[in-house]
């Protein structure tokens, strides 16, 4: 199940379990990370009981977590989790990951020592911006894709551009493998103005639910790659008196918006995707049934 971050997954992939008697798959980049409860909207403890949950508040968030790391131990964790049963929900906003998990990673090339540490050092002097403006010119349709709060990412691919002279995008579009497994692909979104309220609305619930008091927790760690994320890196600047804390509020909620789009772009190329209100359970399972008995 995909969809834009605030769309009302985590609910519906614990009804869906529910129906299904099924485990769920977290395919989030950020939920694995401990201690990073309320602002990667971990599922609550009353949620995990509910269903299973797997890849939730696993890791330090010091620890490495590789997309192909991930892609390896998915694929490790659905063998056992389908002998248990025969149905698995995997939901989450990170494309990388269900593009991972669906049809595997690309064969990019190795890194190229000299050209991260020049653009590392590009990032520490001119800031992530000057990244932005050089990856737009190179790749267009990736730079609309990427999240932009995520230095690493955007590196990774400008490094790519420069060392092949090819496209990040030309390159990720290489040949999918074939999963020993049926995979049924449900979005939620609904319209955007609503979507946009429900982020609104979500952020103010996570400022009620402590996660100012995480944040600075988390402060010390502000350079992991694991923090990089919208709801932390704008408290971040708030605690170095780079901005106001109404500022970074304000900011939070105009980067998690942008952020749902450049989901919704990311998810939308996949036409085999069926998109529904994440309230509209009946047709979501018959949508499910149908295509598990084509």
């Amino acid at each position: 199940m995909v969809g834009p971050t605030g769309s009302g997954k985590t609910a519906l992939a614990i009804k869906l379990a529910q129906h299904y008697g099924a485990e769920i798959l977290s395919t989030d980049s950020r939920q694995i990370f401990k201690g990073m409860t309320i602002g990667t909207a971990q599922p609550t403890a009353d949620e995990r009981a509910a269903a299973p949950h797997h890849f939730v508040d696993e890791l330090s968030p010091e620890e490495e977590f590789t997309c192909g790391r991930f892609e390896r131990q998915a694929l490790e964790l659905l063998d056992e989790l389908f002998s248990r049963g025969d149905y698995v929900v995997a939901v989450g906003g990170s494309g990388l990951y269900v593009d991972a998990l669906c049809n595997g990673m690309d064969d990019m090339p190795l890194r190229d020592d000299a050209i991260r540490n020049e653009l590392t050092k590009r990032l520490n002097d001119k800031g992530l911006e000057n990244l932005l403006q050089q990856l737009q010119q190179l790749d267009p349709e990736y730079y609309e894709q990427v999240d932009r709060c995520n230095p690493m990412r955007v590196l990774r691919a400008l490094e790519v551009c420069l060392s092949t002279g090819s496209t990040y995008t030309e390159l990720r579009k290489g040949t999918h493998v074939v999963r020993p497994f049926r995979i049924i692909k449900v979005g939620t979104d609904m319209p955007r103005e609503v979507l946009y309220d429900r982020i609104n609305r979500r952020v103010d619930l996570m400022l009620e639910a402590g996660l100012e008091q995480e944040a600075r927790a988390l402060y010390p760690l502000r350079h992991l790659n694991s923090l990089q994320t919208v709801g932390y890196r704008e408290l971040f600047e708030y605690f170095d008196g780079n901005c106001t804390r109404d500022e970074a509020v304000e900011l939070i909620k105009r980067n998690s918006r942008r952020y749902a789009k450049r989901q919704l772009t990311w998810f939308r190329r996949d036409e085999s995707t069926g998109w529904f209100s994440p309230d509209d359970l009946d047709s979501i399972i018959n949508f499910i049934d149908t295509k598990k008995a084509e």
